[in-house]
C-alpha cells in the first residue's frame, strides 16, 4: 500500500485497491451517469476529472453528470470545454460550462437542492453508474470521511453501482465535524431530530459497501478558492438597512436579542451583507445554511456566531490559508450536513430560518428572478434559495438597485423568469433601502419597492408604467401592461441601457 495514504486507509479490506487516475478513468464509458461529491467548489473530485479530459484528447465520449452543486475548474470548466459532459444537474457557477449550456451544447437541469436526493432515491436520476467522491479517510469501519463539503455525496454514494474515492491528503482534516444523517424512503421516515442548529443527529462519515469501491485514487489538488469580491459601500448600506429591520423586528417582540438561525445564499452580496454583522450589537448568532463563506468565519473570529451549520466550505485563498491553517480552533463551532437536511423544509420550518438571498432581479410586485439573464440565459442556477426563502421564518433578498453601470435598472416591470413568486418573498433590501412585504396586497407591495428599493434613475419611469397599468387594466388587482410588461429587457437588448 501506498506509505503516503497508509494512514488514511484505515479498513484492512481495502488493501490493493489503489489505481492511478488513468486507470480509474478507463472505467468511465461513453453514455454513464456520473455522481461526483462537491458543493460550490468545495470538496469536488479533481484527479479522475483531469485523467478524464486527457482521456477525451483520445476518445470521444460524453456523460451525464451529477453533483451537489457548482464544482471546480477541473469538472465545470475543463471536462466541459473537452465536450465529455452530455448533462448537468443540479447547479453550476462557472463561465465556461455557462456558455456552453446558452449555446446549447450541454444539456442543464437546475433544481432546487433539497429535491436532489428524493429524486435519486426514485430513480429518477440515475441509475448512476460510478460515485467519485474526494475524502480526507476511510474509517476502520469502512466509513468514508468527507473534506470540505458533504452535499449530496451520502446518497450519490449510497444509489451508485461502484465507488472511486479520491484520498486527498492535502485536503484539511475535519473529521469530527460532518453530521451525516439519511431520511429514509418517504412514507416510512421518521422526522428529523434536529432542533437546533448544534444538533448532531447522524454518523461522522458516510456509510459506504465496502465491496462497491472499485479503485483508491491518490489526490493531491486542493479546492479551487472562492470568487467572492469583497464588499463595497453599497453592499455595506444594504447590510446596514437590514439590520435596522432587524431592529425593529426585535423591539416589536417578533424576534429574540440574539436572533433566530441565519442562512445566506452563495456569492458575493449575500456574503457581503453577512458581513454587516460584525460591527453590530448581535451576539450569540447561530448560522444554519448551505455555504459556510468567509463572512461566517468572520464572524465566528469576532465571537459573533456560536456555531455554524452547513454542507460546505467555501473560502477565498486568503481566508482559506488562514482558516484551515488552524482549524482545530473552529472545529467545535463547525458541523457540516447532507443537503438534503441542511436545505430540508422540516428543519427551516422548524428553526426559524431568517434566510437572506441574491436576486438578480426584482419586479414591482416581490417576484424574484434569480437565475436567467433577460429571461433565456442562464447565469448560475436556483440552487438553494427556494428551499430557504419559501419556509423561512423571513425571506428575504438583497441586491443592489442597478446593475452594469445604471444601464440596468435591478427593479423592473415584471420579472423576465420566475424562480420566487410575491407569495413566498418577504423583504427586499436594495442599497436605497428596505421594502416588507409582508401581508401586503400587491399595490402596497408596488409602493413599498418603488419608493424605497428603486435606484432614482428608475423610480419615476417604474410609477409612470404602474399607473398606465392601472388605467389600462380598470384598476385590476395585480395591473400590468402586457405590451410594455418586459419593455425595459426589449430595450435593453437593443440599446444595451433599460433607461427610456
Amino acid at each position: 500500500m501506498d506509505a503516503t495514504l497508509n494512514a488514511r486507509i484505515r479498513h484492512s479490506g481495502l488493501e490493493g485497491k489503489i489505481v492511478s487516475a488513468e486507470t480509474a478513468a478507463s472505467w468511465i464509458q461513453d453514455g454513464m451517469i456520473v455522481g461526483m461529491s462537491g458543493f460550490t467548489r468545495a470538496g469536488d473530485a479533481k484527479t479522475v476529472p483531469l485523467a478524464l479530459v486527457e482521456k477525451a484528447k483520445q476518445e470521444k465520449f460524453q456523460i451525464d453528470v451529477y453533483t451537489g452543486a457548482s464544482l471546480g475548474p477541473e469538472v465545470d470548466q475543463l471536462m466541459a470545454e473537452a465536450g465529455i459532459i452530455r448533462k448537468r444537474a443540479p447547479y453550476q457557477g462557472d463561465a465556461a460550462i455557462r456558455k456552453l449550456i446558452n449555446t446549447g451544447q450541454v444539456l442543464y437541469s437546475d433544481m432546487h437542492l433539497s429535491h436532489n436526493a428524493e429524486l435519486f432515491r426514485q430513480g429518477i436520476l440515475g441509475p448512476i453508474d460510478f460515485a467519485i467522491v474526494e475524502a480526507t479517510a476511510i474509517t476502520e469501519d469502512g466509513m468514508i470521511i468527507p473534506t470540505t463539503s458533504i452535499g449530496n455525496t451520502p446518497i450519490i454514494v449510497q444509489m451508485a453501482k461502484e465507488v472511486i474515492i479520491e484520498l486527498n491528503p492535502e485536503q484539511p482534516n475535519l473529521e469530527g465535524i460532518h453530521d451525516i444523517y439519511l431520511p429514509g424512503p418517504q412514507g416510512e421516515r421518521d422526522p428529523i431530530p434536529l432542533l437546533t442548529a448544534s444538533d448532531r443527529i447522524g454518523t461522522t462519515g458516510i456509510p459506504v459497501d465496502i465491496n462497491k469501491i472499485k479503485g483508491i485514487v491518490h489526490s493531491t489538488i486542493k479546492d479551487a478558492p472562492s470568487l467572492i469580491v469583497q464588499p463595497d459601500e453599497e453592499t455595506e448600506q444594504i447590510a446596514q438597512h437590514l439590520l435596522t429591520f432587524l431592529r425593529d423586528e426585535i423591539k416589536a417582540g417578533r424576534l429574540p436579542k440574539n436572533l433566530l438561525p441565519l442562512q445566506s445564499g452563495v456569492g458575493s452580496v449575500a456574503n457581503a451583507v453577512l458581513n454587516g454583522f460584525l460591527n453590530s450589537e448581535f451576539e450569540e448568532l447561530e448560522i444554519y445554511s448551505e455555504v459556510l463563506q468567509d463572512a461566517v468565519f468572520h464572524l465566528l473570529d469576532a465571537n459573533k456566531v456560536k456555531i455554524a451549520s452547513g454542507t460546505s466550505i467555501t473560502l477565498s485563498e486568503e481566508c482559506g490559508n488562514k482558516v484551515y491553517g488552524n482549524i482545530d480552533h473552529y472545529k467545535d463551532r463547525l458541523v457540516l450536513r447532507p443537503q438534503e437536511i441542511s436545505n430540508h423544509p422540516e428543519v427551516i420550518r422548524r428553526i426559524g430560518i431568517i434566510a437572506i438571498n441574491t436576486a438578480l432581479e426584482v419586479d414591482i410586485y416581490g417576484n424574484v428572478n434569480s437565475t436567467h439573464v433577460n429571461g433565456t440565459h442562464m447565469m448560475n442556477g436556483l440552487g438553494g434559495s427556494g428551499d430557504f426563502t419559501r419556509n423561512a421564518r423571513i425571506g428575504i433578498f438583497v441586491t443592489k438597485s442597478y446593475a452594469k453601470g445604471g444601464d440596468i435598472s435591478s427593479i423592473v416591470p415584471m420579472v423576465a423568469h420566475h424562480d420566487h413568486t410575491e407569495h413566498d418573498v418577504d423583504v427586499i433590501a436594495t442599497e436605497q433601502g428596505i421594502a416588507d412585504l409582508r401581508g401586503m396586497a400587491p399595490k402596497e407591495r408596488v409602493k413599498a419597492i418603488i419608493e424605497n428599493c428603486v435606484h432614482p434613475d428608475f423610480k419615476e419611469a417604474l410609477w409612470e408604467y404602474y399607473n398606465s397599468a392601472v388605467e389600462k387594466t380598470g384598476n385590476a388587482h395585480t395591473p400590468h401592461d402586457l405590451e410594455k410588461a418586459l419593455s425595459w429587457h426589449v430595450n435593453y437588448q437593443k440599446n444595451k441601457t433599460m433607461k427610456q
